[in-house]
């Protein structure tokens, strides 16, 4: 998944599917592209919602300004009429309408503000590797976490679902009935199997063990 996303994987194996680029240092400006491309996530959606929404609304004005020009009807708001009711706010409407409707402005407005400003990212991380640009799914490496949880819990595949975001990896585990999962033996579980694949960030780790377990076969 994409743009601050997390990925989710349970205990099944799943073959790393890792983007490499060519055998140089990652210090090469041309690596460095390649990751930046790799790991961020495109702004062509807002962009193109953006873009529409201008078009409309001037493609709107542009049509209900020729009506008027020739002597015809509005189709929805004749633009002198808009224009002396948006001179005249706030008489006219209604105090709670006019809250939403700049509730609603101001929404919209902070999705395009923080999609423009803030990094978007894919559901990827870097892996270290001195020879090797290495870029990994999250997904993958939810599933190499999941596999080592469930080898330390002692359980099926099918108890053990890890989530991995950006900064945070979430292991939960559902344990057997009458047989006790050691939480700390997962977490050091996970945190070895983390550090082996050093990736960049580096993800906190938070392991959940369900209270209620479920009926081993």
């Amino acid at each position: 998944m994409s743009n601050g996303t997390s990925s989710v994987a349970s205990g099944q194996d799943v073959h790393p599917q890792a983007a490499n680029a060519a055998p140089r240092t990652p210090a090469d400006p041309g690596v460095r592209s390649i990751l930046r491309r790799e790991t961020k996530s495109s702004r062509a959606l807002a962009a193109g919602v953006a873009a529409f929404l201008v078009i409309a609304v001037c493609v709107y004005g542009l049509l209900e300004s020729a009506l008027r020009a020739i002597g015809q009807q509005p189709w929805l708001i004749d633009p002198q009429a808009a224009a002396e009711g948006l001179v005249k706010l706030p008489e006219g409407i209604s105090p709670l309408l006019l809250g939403a409707i700049g509730a609603v402005v101001v929404m919209f407005g902070l999705i395009f503000l923080l999609n423009a400003v803030l990094p978007g990212r894919r559901a990827r991380h870097l892996l270290d590797d001195p020879r090797l640009a290495v870029v990994v799914d999250d997904e993958v490496i939810a599933a190499a976490l999941a596999r080592s949880a469930r080898a330390a819990a002692n359980v099926t595949q099918e108890q053990v679902m890890v989530v991995v975001s950006q900064r945070l990896v979430v292991v939960n585990v559902r344990p057997t009935s009458g047989v006790p999962v050691h939480e700390q033996r997962v977490q050091s579980a996970v945190e070895d199997e983390l550090r082996a694949m050093a990736p960049s960030p580096m993800p906190a780790i938070r392991v959940n063990v369900a209270v209620s377990g479920v009926i081993g076969a």
